[in-house]
């Protein structure tokens, strides 16, 4: 006799040998025992997990002469005719070539007689989803009232296919994937009755490539017991080597250190463990689908408690992806599930398939840690709420008359810097490591303009008197005197480093005024006035009326001390043809503004070119 196949050796015969489908299994046994079968039976599921083989385990169990209450016995002379093929009552059915009505027809008038020898016909009708429409309405009638002594029994890999009108007269069964660890136990039985030895690793690949199909994975199985090299003593072992070199399949350890190396920015690890797959001659799309594949379970143990209902894997394999998920975040994963699933598609067209999966590991390597916006989001928020807590609260200038700024010399004592409002107490309990970034902030600040920081002391008599660490405080500086009183003098500088605070100001008051000056571009001071201009015309028009703008000119002196005058202005303004004096000034007060200046002269460099246009800013 010529060599069986495993997956014909191996078929189940009765209903213990059948491989992962209990339910199934339970639920026939029962029905066997109560009597309770029904006349038409319909069995569905992906190909390889036994809907041929339980319908033929029904037919012998059926017309199984044993009195025993496990049937059936496969002693019996009815038994084995079924399990030899040659039984006259059981009629099995190809669907897909024998799909026309006149088929049908014929299969109708064959079933009006009785049984020639045993006590029931059987009809089995494989890939039944394969008929056609005609097929489907001449056999409505007799599905639903047969003869008594007619069974049918129908197997499909696509029960959409099948019109509703045969589901409805049939019961159901839905045959579901085998788990991984069912059929890590049923190929390890089998390699241990084959007398062949087989690494863990490579019946795992084996599984995994099986997909939950029995007759997959027996295919398979069997094509490694021939591949495998056998020792003097007659022992045929399977190595890992031997399923990648045969099937081109990858051990899931590859991807492990695959991702291990993505998470951690290592792109030349990557693309080295990627040399090695290729030279190991694996199909490059499906490492691909494969490496996709895996980063899904990586996003399933991480977003899911119960993982390994939704991860087919061993249990070891299943602990180490928990472990790689754990040290990352949801947006990391989901970002690098995406980059992934982008190169897989372009592999699935590119000429250079090598050269795609490179770029994909490239883009993938440089993804990071990905932060949610939200989380962002409160950080920048506590952020500005902690360099909020350092600028003073002012009083409201429309409670109380604005203090003068300028008082007359008295020759019994030394001129007096201004009087300013006293800083309100202001309490904040921000994150420590935003804390510590506004300390480095201020640090910086310090180390970098001493200066303006004595400018500013001068500018602020009113701060702490005593640090309490026994040093005492900095004296202002004298005030510069002008037409016989003193005025605090504003700079650029403080312009632009406190303009920000003065927008939250003005917001404790006017919030629609703060929400225009947010819109403004660069304000400074011109020949002591605050220019404040805006791109957009209609920005400004309300700001610039008559109340709107004294008010804004009340809010700037308070905030800032210092006697200063408001300009609004709109950049878009109508040049003379003439001159086109607006722009030069423009550009001109570009040129002059004193970060332009400073850094001129750090880098000793100089302006070769000053944009002005809406698109540059």
């Amino acid at each position: 006799m010529s060599y069986l196949v495993l997956a014909r050796k191996w078929r189940p015969q009765n209903f213990h040998d059948v491989v992962g489908q209990q339910p199934v299994v339970r639920t026939l046994q029962n029905a066997l025992r109560r009597q309770r079968v029904a006349h038409a039976m319909l069995f569905s599921g992906v190909r390889g997990v036994g809907k041929t083989t339980l319908a033929r385990i029904m037919a012998k169990a059926l017309n199984c002469e044993s009195e025993a209450e496990e049937v059936p016995c496969n002693v019996c002379a009815s038994c084995r005719e079924i399990t030899a093929g040659t039984a006259v009552d059981l009629k099995e059915i190809d669907g897909a070539s024998n799909r026309g009505i006149q088929e049908i027809r014929e299969l109708k008038e064959n079933i009006r007689f009785f049984p020639g020898s045993r006590r029931y016909k059987i009809v089995i009708i494989d890939e039944v989803h394969m008929l056609t429409a005609e097929a489907f309405n001449a056999l409505l009638k007799t599905l639903e009232e047969p003869p008594e002594h007619v069974y049918f029994m129908f197997a499909t890999t696509e029960l959409h296919k099948v019109p509703i009108t045969i589901l409805s007269r049939c019961q159901r069964y839905e045959l579901k994937r085998v788990d991984f660890d069912t059929l890590s136990r049923f190929f390890a039985k089998i390699a241990s009755a084959e007398e062949v030895t087989i690494s863990p690793a490579a019946l795992e690949m084996i599984v995994r490539e099986a997909d939950g199909s029995v007759r997959d994975g027996l295919s398979l199985l069997d094509q490694m017991f021939s591949f495998a090299a056998q020792d003097s003593a007659g022992t045929v072992t399977v190595q890992d080597e031997d399923v990648v070199q045969v099937l081109g399949l990858v051990d899931r350890r590859v991807f492990v250190t695959l991702a291990e190396a993505v998470l951690a920015g290592d792109l030349a690890r990557c693309l080295e463990v990627l040399e090695e797959t290729y030279l190991l001659g694996v199909d490059l799309k499906r490492f691909s689908d494969d490496l996709l594949g895996f980063f899904r379970a990586l996003m399933i143990c991480k977003t899911t408690e119960d993982a390994a209902r939704l991860v087919d894997v061993a249990a070891q394999d299943l602990t180490i992806m928990q472990e790689i998920a754990a040290g990352v975040s949801k947006e990391t994963l989901y970002q690098l599930f995406q980059i992934f699933m982008q190169g897989a598609e372009e592999l699935r067209y590119a000429g250079q398939p090598r050269l795609a999966l490179e770029m994909t590991f490239v883009r993938a390597s440089q993804v990071g840690e990905v932060m949610p916006a939200a989380e962002l989001a409160a950080r920048l928020d506590k952020l500005i709420a902690a360099s909020a807590g350092l600028v003073a609260g002012r009083p409201d200038p429309l409670a109380a008359e604005p203090q003068k700024k300028t008082v007359k010399n008295d020759p019994a004592r030394p001129p007096a810097p201004p009087a300013r409002p006293g800083p309100e107490t202001v309490v904040r309990e921000p994150e420590e490591r935003l804390a510590s970034a506004v300390d480095s902030v201020s640090q910086a600040a310090m180390a970098a303009a001493p200066e303006a920081l004595q400018e500013t002391a001068a500018e602020r008599p009113e701060q702490a008197p005593d640090s309490g660490a026994g040093r005492p405080a900095p004296q202002p500086q004298a005030p510069q005197e002008k037409g016989g009183g003193v005025v605090v003098e504003l700079k650029q500088r403080d312009v632009l480093r406190e303009w920000q605070g003065f927008v939250a100001y003005v917001k404790e008051r006017k919030p629609w005024m703060a929400q225009t000056l947010r819109l403004c571009n660069s304000p400074h001071l011109e020949e002591g006035k605050l220019m404040v201009r805006f791109d957009n015309p209609a920005d400004c028009t309300l700001l610039s009326q008559g109340d709107n703008l004294k008010a804004l000119t009340t809010y700037a002196q308070d905030f800032f001390q210092a006697e200063l005058y408001m300009e609004i202005c709109s950049l878009a303004c109508e040049v003379s043809e003439a001159d086109g004096a607006s722009p030069r000034q423009e550009r001109r007060a570009l040129a002059a503004e004193p970060l332009v200046q400073t850094v001129t002269e750090i880098f000793d460099g100089k302006v070769v070119g000053i944009r002005t246009g809406p698109k540059f800013r």
